[in-house]
């Protein structure tokens, strides 16, 4: 079998282990096609769990399901089959390099020049790239995702000095918190952003996140028109918390920390994790609800 790297981002439902190991035996097959039963022997798993993994991969529109007499056969199309042949090997599970490390302090330095030394900012973007590494296990941390989980962390720490005095027509500060920060806490986040503009700052963040968004989430929300822009799964820091005006927890219990002078809410929300596209749906509509009903509490849409 032929090594590859990372899975492109928008396949995010790959990022389980076994679901890319499906994806590499399908990319190797004759006419990128195998059946179930093959799958089960080549992975030595259950064939009930390969049947699960592969319920997940058609449903993320990553294989083809195709009966052929009395068997099943699972294919990648081939636009998706032409992106993971896109996959190079990489030092995926390698910290990055201390010369990019370097590159990325330095412009964050830059930007937060007269705020922050850069002792300061040194400190944040190696604990960002060590926190983005643990995340899934994988050891895996892009550098722009480092980049930009640092630059989150040190404008929150920027903004916590004015929770509860913000000045008239000061964006408010909201932070949406679920489990793996792949689902709800994405598609409260996006809608948020989408309806409130520049009158509200939005961030999320997961008790236990992994490495990718789930794709059904992302399809949910480009259905409404409402972009999803460069976000990722992030692990949940103080300075985020400490940073906003109203904290909405999702199914993650207490694990949010709690400071003085924000205002915490927990929705009840189902999770749309292994949920078909109908259901995640129907999770999208009842958060667009709630979203709307809190930014017209706040005063945004008014």
């Amino acid at each position: 079998m032929r090594p590859r790297g990372p899975v492109a981002p928008e396949l995010g439902a790959l990022g389980d282990a076994t679901r890319g190991a499906i994806a590499r035996l399908l990319l190797d097959a004759d006419d990128h096609a195998l059946t179930v039963g093959r799958l089960t022997e080549a992975l030595a798993l259950r064939q009930p769990t390969v049947s699960h993994h592969l319920r997940v991969l058609h449903e993320a529109g990553i294989v083809d399901r195709e009966p052929r007499g009395r068997e099943v056969w699972y294919s990648l199309p081939e636009p998706v089959a032409a992106r993971l042949e896109e996959w190079v090997p990489a030092p995926a599970a390698e910290p990055l390099s201390g010369a990019l490390l370097g590159r990325i302090i330095d412009d964050l330095g830059t930007r937060f020049a007269g705020t922050f030394s850069r002792e300061t900012v040194q400190r944040v973007v190696l604990d960002s790239d060590n926190l983005l590494r643990a995340r899934d296990g994988s050891g895996r941390a892009l550098p722009s995702a480092t980049a930009q989980f640092a630059a989150e962390r040190l404008s929150a720490q920027q903004s916590s000095g004015l929770v509860g005095e913000r000045p008239p027509g000061a964006a408010l500060e909201v932070l949406f918190v679920c489990v793996q920060n792949a689902g709800r806490s994405q598609l409260a986040a996006a809608i948020m952003r989408h309806l409130g503009g520049e009158r509200v700052r939005v961030r999320t963040a997961g008790s236990a996140p992994i490495d990718a968004i789930r794709p059904a989430v992302v399809a949910a929300l480009d259905e409404i028109g409402v972009p999803l822009g460069g976000e990722f799964p992030k692990p949940l820091t103080d300075d985020v918390v400490r940073a906003a005006d109203v904290v909405v927890t999702m199914g993650c219990g207490d694990a949010c920390p709690v400071f003085p002078g924000r205002r915490y809410l927990d929705w009840a929300v189902a999770d749309p994790a292994g949920q078909p596209l109908e259901r995640v749906r129907a999770i999208r509509d009842d958060i667009d609800g709630r979203v709307r009903g809190l930014l017209d509490e706040l005063g945004v849409l008014a």
